[in-house]
């Protein structure tokens, strides 16, 4: 399933909490994360996005000192810490020198605990690092035909050959576009990019134009594409305009929650326990129960009130994904296809499954 991110301004902020003053004996303080599910977009710059699951989570105190540093999927859903001030950085990847067909997506935040309390912090994905699209036209090929096109910026430089159809990406900052022929360096055009900004530019030679050394870049159009200066475009993925008819558009446990009644449809998460009853649930083997699943939206979930229930229907479907025979599948990424119950075992449900995928 594709997961994706809002676009949202800045780098770093001071993070909101949901604050709830508990008794003084039950210090520390907690501190639990979550994306907000209405943050699940993509750009038109990209094809895919990564599973937000997959992403590299870090908490840091005021002294340097790490909490926490591992994937997202995997972490604790409440950590205990002492009062005092941390950083959140949550990446897809990390990025520090310009290359190709390499967005990073994530977010930073700041935020201050006091003793004794809850702070709930909310994530949101966003593109962090910018991005340059060149578009050559033929008659600068003709024109320049010893030239090369280079993207240049304080972490580095890369070569933009005239049959490149990636996008470069770069730290935020000013970009150059760089023409050189044989010892000769022009500076076509320099841009400031912020986080998010895709640049398209289209690169053509006038009438005229030559690529002898006395009339280097005479002659040469830079133009920007406004059709596809990507600030702030997106469309939503798990929302309107992901109804959960296939597969790869399966709608989050979020999104299966708000629409009750469906039949049908794609429901994606992860198994994180079975053995259901009327009061309980496991998240853990040894597991009794074949009939049944809980799955959730991450692979270390184990909150009933964010989980879904599923019913394995007798046949196959039971026989290859019940924990009790493959306690394996625990933590794996599975798409179910059935019908969104109201309520199976007091929560949310998934029943009469007639397909699945895991991944």
């Amino acid at each position: 399933m594709k997961k994706g991110c809002i676009i949202l301004l800045g780098m770093l902020t001071l993070a909101s909490c949901a604050m709830f003053r508990t008794e003084k004996d039950e210090l520390p303080s907690k501190l639990s994360l979550e994306f907000l599910e209405s943050s699940y977009y993509e750009t038109k710059a990209l094809s895919s996005l990564p599973d937000t699951n997959d992403f590299n989570l870090t908490i840091s105190n005021s002294a340097g000192q790490v909490i926490y540093d591992g994937l997202y999927g995997k972490s604790p859903q409440t950590f205990n810490l002492q009062e005092g001030s941390y950083s959140i950085r949550i990446v897809s990847t990390e990025f520090t020198t310009p290359a190709f067909d390499a967005p990073q997506y994530g977010d930073e935040q700041f935020v201050v605990i006091k003793a004794g309390e809850y702070c709930k912090v909310q994530l949101s994905c966003y593109q962090m690092n910018s991005g340059v699209k060149l578009n050559i036209d033929h008659n600068f090929l003709t024109a320049y035909p010893n030239a090369s096109l280079h993207l240049k910026s304080s972490t580095g430089r890369l070569l933009y050959s005239y049959s490149e159809r990636r996008i470069a990406y770069f730290q935020p900052g000013s970009i150059s576009l760089i023409m050189s022929e044989g010892a000769t360096d022009k500076v076509l055009l320099t841009r400031t990019l912020l986080s998010q900004e895709i640049l398209n530019l289209n690169i053509s030679a006038g009438a005229g134009s030559s690529g002898n050394s006395s009339s280097s870049g005479s002659g040469i159009s830079v133009a920007l594409d406004t059709s596809r200066y990507w600030i702030n475009d997106s469309y939503v993925i798990g929302g309107d305009n992901s109804v959960g008819d296939e597969a790869a558009d399966a709608l989050t446990i979020a999104n299966a929650k708000e629409n009750i009644g469906k039949q049908d449809v794609w429901v994606t998460g992860y198994i994180v326990g079975g053995d259901l009853t009327s009061s309980s649930m496991s998240f853990a083997p040894p597991f009794k129960s074949k009939t049944n699943l809980v799955i959730g939206p991450r692979s270390a979930t184990s909150d009933k009130a964010s989980c879904m229930s599923v019913s394995l229907p007798s046949g196959v479907i039971r026989d290859e994904l019940n924990l009790v025979d493959h306690p394996e599948l625990l933590g794996r990424s599975i798409v179910l296809k059935g019908d969104i119950v109201e309520a199976y075992y007091g929560i949310p449900g998934i029943k009469n499954v007639s397909d699945y995928v895991l991944k």
